[in-house]
């Protein structure tokens, strides 16, 4: 187990973390249960970890939109937040810069409230070009690299995108078994999250 939930009462040792998204958070065309934060925290639980994860995931939602309802959101008191914006930056061609306000924002409010943070990147769709993918790219290790504290994990659709048959028809949303490789891929970070939070 874990030192931050082995230093807790038993009575008091449910971790709750937060995943601060959009609609892969919010699993857009997949059943109720088989969203990504329900199924990593079944991956978490059969590891013994007493860990909840709070599904603040908006379809549609991009970096202002998650900065905007970020105290809204805190209001389920989560331990830790795992940052997963930009997808919907990258496909509406917004700045970089922008986005990389954005989630610094969030980042720094976090940090603020003595909250852990992990933060998982995105990459930009090809046809925008390559120096948008690149600068796109380079705002979530820009980003991690000002701040150490932070879990990155750089690309959350890591072995999934652009994988057929671990894609929903529109390319873009995992089916369950793009989830399901999510999960394996991510567990070593939130883990390494789940670390982090102080004990007590």
């Amino acid at each position: 187990m874990l030192p931050a939930l082995a230093a807790l009462p038993a009575e008091a040792r449910e971790i709750r973390i937060m995943m601060l998204g959009d609609s892969i958070t919010a699993g857009y065309g997949l059943p109720r249960g088989e969203a990504l934060p329900v199924r990593l925290e079944a991956a978490l639980r059969a590891k013994g970890l007493d860990v909840r994860i709070i599904d603040a995931g908006v379809s549609g939602d991009t970096t202002a939109g998650g900065r905007a309802r970020l105290d809204w959101a805190l209001a389920d008191r989560p331990q830790a937040v795992i940052v997963a914006l930009g997808g919907n930056d990258g496909l509406r061609g917004i700045e970089p810069r922008a986005s990389e306000a954005n989630l610094a924002a969030i980042l720094d409010a976090l940090k603020a409230r003595g909250l852990p943070a992990m933060l998982a990147g995105m990459l930009a769709p090809p046809n925008l070009g390559a120096d948008y993918g690149r600068d796109f790219a380079g705002t979530f290790a820009r980003l991690a690299a000002a701040r150490p504290e932070v879990v990155f994990y750089p690309f959350l659709l890591d072995g999934v995108a652009g994988e057929p048959a671990l894609n929903q028809p529109d390319r873009i949303h995992p089916n369950e078994a793009g989830v399901a490789e999510l999960v394996r891929r991510m567990l070593p970070a939130v883990e390494s999250l789940l670390a982090r939070i102080p004990a007590g």
